[in-house]
């Protein structure tokens, strides 16, 4: 592609100027390939570079070494997929530009594909999201705080309702751990509960040792002044700041995740959630972006697969 497409590209501020831009099957292909070789294409099976495009076959290439050939869309999210680059690239503008995200079913009506079609497209874009999101552990001041993603018993039918299930349970209710850097980036991780033993090997994995750890008095914290500086706020005696220390925006971000939840999603299952988080946790990363440089950030990461049956579970 022409470098001044490429540069239309980081003004594409809303869905017009992109369907504007990817016009068609060719100026998408030339885009994807530009975004994932930079110039210098490589074979997707054995890595070497004695690549030679095939004539007659736009966009087709050919390895001198293995003599496979492949296209720019192989070894992606896209592979193996009847629908128009276009259209994936339409979602992907879609997923990465609606603050509180967009339902499977808003989805398909705006790319004029089925549910299960668009459901499948933005599980695969969630997947390929999660590849810029976890890429290096955060360090300086970090808020850490749970949220729980699941209904309230008392907003539930009758014959619904779920025993014992109020406060921290976890009979119809799923915590996730955020882990936030004041002003910086955000890691959204699933867990299996809140104790300690889940929590702490989370914070080890997404924090670096000897930052500053700012949390409510929650049990499964304790112990972190090990590894770290651990300020804790007493939020059950009312202590909510402490000098420049807070949990204020972490527990902002968890305004905008629960209206997803609520006014959005609706519902998401244990099985799916960590690719959710992982689809919010890319959202606010990017949110001081240009819409069209988020968009093309976040093709930087479609070089993965995942097939309908690895997302399903029946392989």
């Amino acid at each position: 592609m022409a470098l001044t497409n490429l540069i239309e590209v980081m003004h594409c501020n809303n869905l017009l100027d992109i369907a504007e831009t990817f016009r068609d099957k060719n100026v998408c292909l030339d885009y994807l390939a530009s975004k994932r070789w930079h110039g210098s294409v490589y074979c997707v099976f054995c890595g070497c570079n004695n690549i030679y495009t095939l004539k007659g076959k736009y966009s087709r290439y050919k390895c001198g070494d293995c003599r496979k050939q492949f296209s720019a869309i192989k070894g992606t999210i896209f592979e193996n997929s009847p629908i128009h680059l276009q259209k994936w690239f339409m979602a992907i503008f879609l997923i990465t530009t609606h603050k509180k995200g967009i339902s499977s079913i808003q989805l398909a009506n705006s790319l004029g594909v089925t549910q299960k079609t668009a459901w499948f497209m933005a599980q695969r874009i969630r997947y390929a999201l999660k590849v810029k999101s976890f890429d290096k552990k955060l360090d300086g001041v970090i808020q850490c705080d749970e949220t729980f993603v699941g209904g309230k018993n008392k907003n539930r039918h009758a014959h619904k309702k779920v025993p014992n299930s109020q406060g921290r349970s976890f009979k119809d209710k799923t915590p996730v751990l955020g882990m936030l850097h004041t002003g910086g980036d955000l890691r959204l991780v699933v867990m299996p509960d809140t104790a300690s033993a889940s929590i702490q090997p989370s914070v080890k994995e997404h924090i670096k040792e000897g930052s500053i750890i700012v949390s409510d008095e929650w049990h499964g914290y304790n112990g972190l002044d090990k590894k770290f500086l651990h300020v804790v706020l007493d939020h059950q005696q009312k202590e909510f700041v402490r000098g420049a220390f807070h949990t204020n925006s972490i527990e902002g971000f968890w305004g905008i995740f629960k209206r997803g939840v609520i006014g959005v999603y609706h519902y998401m299952s244990r099985k799916h959630l960590q690719r959710y988080c992982d689809e919010f946790s890319y959202r606010y990363n990017s949110r001081q972006l240009p819409n069209g440089v988020r968009f093309e950030n976040s093709l930087e990461g479609v070089n993965c697969r995942l097939t309908y049956k690895e997302l399903t579970g029946k392989v």
